[in-house]
């Protein structure tokens, strides 16, 4: 028996459509796991539907989860296609840098939706007794290392991120009695199909910066892929409440 592996879990995971969350889907199914794919993105989620193992096991949900009756029929339709949950990751997701003087009631309005409310909601619906597995299971919030860690024009972003990490600690006192296990996954900078066109990744200069604040180099979507299978899996039953980073060595300098 590999401890590792997340045979007969059925694991939902948000922003699936792109980057880190398309890497946890088809992760999540080379691990074994039937898998519930959530994005806004039908055309995109069907894509990382055909780089998955199996992909007629798995199902795509295109959902607005700004919208909480789209949430809550979308968890149900869930439920109902694919039976009890039991995983979530955390994925969906906006981030932008902004300095101070750019942050308006909108933007700070908007990153908190995005990146706070959506998930909580999300966790909320999955966890009620009806849809999540009777014997327990585990929640993963994606955060990064800004939400411990300052940088210039990552304020706003920041707080959102570090918010999920102080709520998830007191979830995951709070769902300890149902044994569902809570955690927060930080990572550093992951080369992603969208940012590997950007100034930061693209400019020599800024790359070499950012790599040396890495002592392991920049990061791959495989690289938080594999922390979330290990969450998520019966390897990790005694760990609930802990924010891992995974970021090649950032947090120690």
């Amino acid at each position: 028996m590999n401890i590792f592996s997340l045979s007969n879990k059925h694991i939902v995971i948000s922003g699936a459509s792109s980057g880190i969350g398309r890497q946890c889907a088809i992760s999540c199914a080379k691990a074994g796991a039937l898998v519930s794919l959530i994005g806004r993105n039908k055309e995109r989620l069907e894509e990382t539907l055909a780089s998955m193992v199996n992909p007629e096991k798995h199902h795509i949900y295109s959902v607005d989860l700004t919208n909480n009756n789209h949430v809550l029929t979308t968890v149900k339709m869930i439920v109902e296609t694919s039976g009890i949950i039991d995983g979530l990751i955390n994925c969906a997701g906006i981030s932008n840098t902004l300095l101070m003087k750019s942050i308006n009631e909108s933007k700070l309005n908007e990153f908190f939706l995005n990146n706070v409310y959506t998930a909580f909601f999300l966790t909320k619906e999955v966890c009620k007794k009806s849809n999540f597995s009777n014997s327990g299971g585990s929640i993963i919030f994606l955060s990064s290392v800004m939400g411990s860690y300052g940088e210039v024009g990552k304020s706003l972003y920041a707080m959102t991120k570090g918010a999920l990490q102080s709520g998830a600690k007191s979830l995951a006192c709070e769902l300890a009695i149902n044994n569902i296990r809570v955690n927060t996954i930080s990572p550093g900078v992951i080369i992603t199909p969208i940012n590997q066109k950007l100034p930061h990744i693209t400019d020599p200069e800024k790359r070499e910066k950012l790599e040396k604040m890495h002592l392991l180099g920049l990061g791959k979507t495989e690289d938080v892929a594999n922390a979330c299978i290990y969450l998520l899996s019966d390897a990790s039953r005694w760990i609930t409440g802990i924010n891992l980073f995974v970021d090649g060595g950032y947090s120690v300098k």
